[in-house]
């Protein structure tokens, strides 16, 4: 990269069939205000012209792209993000971003999440993540994403995802602490990141501006509901079966990583996982978890429901 051999910072995508939405998402990189990035690319077995149209970019900006293949294959979101993780991690990137094929990042992203990361005291896991504007695919505004305010952190992080993954920047004792991890196999990388570094007593910064054009569209892979209400709604269609298997992985997953958790979290989350298994009474001790709940009054509530009877 010239006049800057040490990228302040390295990008994450995983690419899949996105040959359509990747032209406005690759300028919007060249158009940051902080240039300290580069671009770590792997693509999870695109079948459109994806590949090709990444290549040809990296021939363009030689110096901005560095192609992951290892391992090769369809990995599903989990496994692609890890792969990159991992591969930034040996790198020994001081900071790495999620990002999607889908969208276009506004120019001061890099920068405001730098600012606020370079604030974390050396040897803190940080995890950064923001607000949306929320674009149709012609990238028109529908509004903006819910806002963050409201409990986050160990043990709320368990009850919902607050760390949109295209918003979200890690420092590197995260990054080593996530690259070293062993996550649920079918979850979701950005909710991952989220679980480990709080259980793990790091600090998550939620920045109420938005800082990326986010496409609703028919391809999502997750979209976002704007309100409580709306969330709550959706979360009634699913019903407590799917919820309750993931909030199942989740706790395992960290039980899993015991080793690395901060004390107060190993002592609530062996609080939490003995209501799941030693039945109603012990259920009822582990909602009275200090934290243990969503970020509005109507999803805590049926968060607790969906805790009670699945």
């Amino acid at each position: 990269m010239p006049d800057n051999p040490a990228p302040r910072c390295a990008i994450l995508l995983s690419t899949y069939n996105g040959a359509a939405y990747l032209a406005p998402f690759l300028d919007s990189l060249l158009a940051q205000s902080e240039p300290g990035w580069v671009l770590f690319w792997r693509d999870d077995g695109s079948r459109d012209a994806t590949v090709a149209l990444m290549t040809a970019w990296g021939q363009a900006h030689p110096d901005r792209l560095r192609a992951v293949s290892d391992p090769a294959g369809n990995l599903g979101v989990m496994g692609s993000f890890m792969a990159l993780l991992r591969a930034a991690e040996a790198a020994a990137m001081p900071v790495v971003f999620f990002a999607d094929q889908d969208d276009v990042w506004l120019s001061e992203k890099i920068a405001l999440a730098l600012s606020l990361l370079a604030e974390v005291p050396m040897g803190q896991p940080a995890l950064y993540c923001a607000r949306q504007r929320l674009v149709d695919q012609d990238l028109r505004e529908i509004g903006l994403s819910a806002s963050l305010a409201g409990p986050a952190g160990f043990p709320a992080c368990l009850t919902q995802n607050i760390a949109t993954g295209c918003t979200v920047a890690l420092n590197r004792p995260a990054l080593t602490l996530l690259a070293a991890s062993r996550p649920p196999s079918d979850g979701w990388h950005d909710w991952w990141c989220y679980l480990l570094v709080s259980a793990a007593g790091g600090r998550i910064l939620r920045d109420e501006r938005a800082v990326i054009l986010y496409r609703q569209h028919a391809a999502n892979v997750v979209g976002a509901p704007r309100s409580p209400i709306r969330r709550a709604l959706a979360a009634l269609r699913r019903g407590p079966q799917e919820f309750m298997s993931v909030f199942r992985k989740n706790v395992a997953a960290l039980e899993d990583n015991g080793d690395v958790l901060a004390q107060p979290a190993r002592t609530q989350l062996a609080r939490i996982a003995r209501g799941l298994s030693d039945g109603p009474m012990q259920r009822l001790n582990a909602l009275a978890t200090p934290g243990f709940q969503r970020n509005s009054t109507i999803q805590t509530l049926l968060f607790r429901l969906w805790f009670l009877i699945g």
